[in-house]
């Protein structure tokens, strides 16, 4: 069945947009048979919720197929253009609904964007149920949306689209598409098409419609990557900074600091620069492998990093590239050691597949004189009593006794560490 739109000035991503859940190809986690987002829409039970994923990955499709399947009234803003006035109005709206006993949706593009004010004017109608909310955003929302929000609402992570879902997604806009149906298409060249999108579906169509237009004047259309290459005319869109290409050069970026050569994380960085790539992210990341590559080899590692961090926030870009390449050369520079991220690896292991033993009885807190008359705290050794501040004694359960999961390399600060635990533990297994 070919769309209803008849007016091309409309994007072919809009023309195309599926009005049914049968239509929608990918996040088959999410809106398969039985899954949670599918079942909302199905029983009409939603509950306030996150979308989280890359660009063009069918977020605000989601949000639409909500509001054309559920007995609500549904509100879409997005966070740029939008502000708590107009949150103000919808929340005055879901209070008349909820006299008629009507629910209220309200949908937020880029809730990202909403700064601390503008999520605490959504908190009170969120608790009390007085609307469902259901935020989009490509970005983490660990990080940008406010915990207090962020508490009431579900998360749900959407992947990137698979090459099938994508190739099912051209098949379906040339055959429902009033204007590409009306053509005769050959797609040469599809897989370069999936590549110069990145993944977006978005993307892929606008791409996929300007070479249409492009080439209409010829009685049969061969799409071949010249033809690409010549409606694109743009070389940073092979970088899309939420897509496939992102993930390549930020692991290129990691792997260059953590094999210790400045001048490729310099390199892998300026591409992520040139390509509009966020200098947080940038920053945030190497705040990590700050403490998981390099950790107590050189511990002035991460308070460099999260200086960095700090100084980009307020700085801010073109200046900002410059603190970003001390930080990277001073990172790749430095003596490295996992010693730290390996040693919580394995303690998590052991968490997870092991039992929750006891907490031994001397290591117990004793607030009260029936817990002290259990034994709670008896005999516990207080170590600055003793000689270096350290004496003998087991902190595991009995079970785990001379568990060891941390091994400090012998280099640097480490080595220092790892001299004065020989020191002190001698035989560690004994105790």
């Amino acid at each position: 069945m070919k769309t209803n739109q008849s007016n091309v000035n409309i994007p072919l991503a809009e023309r195309v947009r599926p009005v049914s859940l049968d239509f929608f190809f990918g996040q088959e986690h999410l809106l398969g048979k039985g899954k949670p987002i599918r079942l909302m829409i199905e029983t009409d039970t939603l509950s306030s919720f996150i979308l989280w994923g890359p660009p063009g990955t069918g977020k605000t499709t989601i949000a639409k197929l909500i509001a054309l399947n559920t007995k609500s009234e549904f509100f879409q803003i997005n966070a740029v253009s939008s502000g708590v006035k107009e949150i103000r109005e919808i929340i005055s709206s879901a209070t008349k609904n909820r006299q008629f006993h009507k629910k209220t949706i309200l949908f937020i593009d880029e809730i990202h964007r909403f700064n601390k004010a503008q999520q605490d004017a959504l908190l009170s109608a969120v608790e009390s149920g007085l609307l469902t909310l259901i935020g989009a955003t490509t970005e983490n929302p660990s990080f940008e949306v406010i915990s207090a929000l962020r508490s009431r609402m579900r998360i749900f992570t959407l992947k990137e689209l698979e090459k099938e879902d994508l190739e099912k997604i051209i098949d379906s806009a040339l055959q429902k598409d009033e204007l590409l149906s009306s053509y005769s298409i050959n797609i040469i060249d599809k897989d370069f098409l999936l590549y110069l999108s990145g993944g977006d579906a978005r993307t892929m169509l606008n791409i996929l419609e300007a070479a249409v237009l492009q080439e209409k004047e010829k009685e049969k259309i061969d799409l071949t990557k010249e033809v690409f290459e010549n409606v694109v005319q743009q070389k940073n869109i092979l970088y899309d900074k939420d897509g496939e290409e992102h993930f390549n050069l930020i692991s290129a970026f990691i792997k260059s600091i953590r094999g210790s050569d400045p001048d490729a994380a310099l390199y892998w960085m300026a591409r992520m620069l040139a390509g509009g790539e966020d200098p947080l992210f940038i920053a945030r990341r190497m705040i990590v492998l700050a403490s998981e590559d390099i950790g107590n080899a050189s511990p002035n590692a991460l308070l460099l990093a999260e200086a960095c961090f700090s100084a980009v926030d307020k700085i801010g870009m073109p200046e900002a590239r410059i603190i970003l390449a001390q930080c990277v050369t001073y990172l790749a520079s430095s003596v490295k050691s996992n010693a730290s991220y390996s040693a919580i690896e394995k303690a998590l292991r052991d968490v997870e597949e092991k039992p929750f033993y006891k907490v031994p009885l001397h290591l117990r807190n004793a607030p009260t004189a029936l817990m002290k008359k259990l034994g709670y705290g008896k005999e516990y050794k207080y170590a600055h009593e003793f000689k270096n501040h350290f004496v003998e004694e087991n902190y595991f359960p009995e079970e785990m006794k001379g568990t060891q999961y941390y091994f400090p390399k012998e280099i640097g600060q480490e080595k220092k560490i790892f001299d004065w635990l020989k020191f002190l533990w001698k035989d560690k297994k004994k105790y």
